[in-house]
């Protein structure tokens, strides 16, 4: 669904793969979910253009706690020979967790992320019980190991937590002008 008004979303769904659709904005699971094995392929167009944030950049949300970008996001990004912020950059827990390696293929080529997610736990009063951590590989490439989290993933300012119990997970229709990524191949399993 369309994560804005939640009515069916409209990316282009063709011979199994699902390609953003930019205007439409971002989407996400019906269901929402605690702790999970995620797997996840992704493609950055062959002739993508711009450089930066503004080269194929879209997110894998692990937990949407709201509208927009709200939640804790595992960066999607061309990376390959393509300079931006450390913590900004293809398999980055975004503004938190540079990822141990860059497993970046060209574009064109299919990527795969494979995620465990491990949701936050909170106390009676709204307090951090434990805190989120994942463990991530980038084309079979260890590029976050265990991470613990400091709250939700943000542009701007300190990440910090609030509470929540189970999350639909979303992906990222971003603004940059860009050509469309696609996705395929996706799965879940329940923790």
């Amino acid at each position: 669904v369309l994560t804005r008004d939640k009515s069916p979303a409209t990316w282009t769904v063709a011979d199994g793969v699902l390609t953003v659709n930019k205007k439409a904005g971002n989407i996400e699971t019906k269901r929402r979910f605690r702790n999970y094995q995620l797997h996840l392929e992704w493609q950055v167009p062959a002739d993508i253009g711009g450089d930066g944030q503004s080269r194929g950049n879209s997110g894998l949300f692990l937990a949407s706690t709201g509208g927009g970008d709200a939640g804790y996001e595992l960066q999607i990004l061309d990376s390959f020979n393509n300079r931006t912020y450390a913590n900004g950059q293809a398999g980055s827990i975004y503004k938190q967790a540079i990822p141990l390696a860059n497993a970046m293929r060209k574009p064109g080529e299919w990527q795969a992320y494979d995620v465990v997610w491990t949701a936050p736990t909170f106390n009676a009063d709204g307090t951090v019980k434990t805190p989120a951590t994942v463990t991530a590989f980038h084309n079979g490439v260890l590029i976050q190991n265990n991470f613990s989290l400091t709250g939700e993933t943000v542009y701007i300012g300190p990440p910090t937590y609030k509470a929540f119990d189970g999350a639909p997970i979303k992906l990222q229709s971003h603004n940059d002008p860009s050509k469309p990524i696609s996705f395929r191949n996706i799965w879940l399993r329940e923790l």
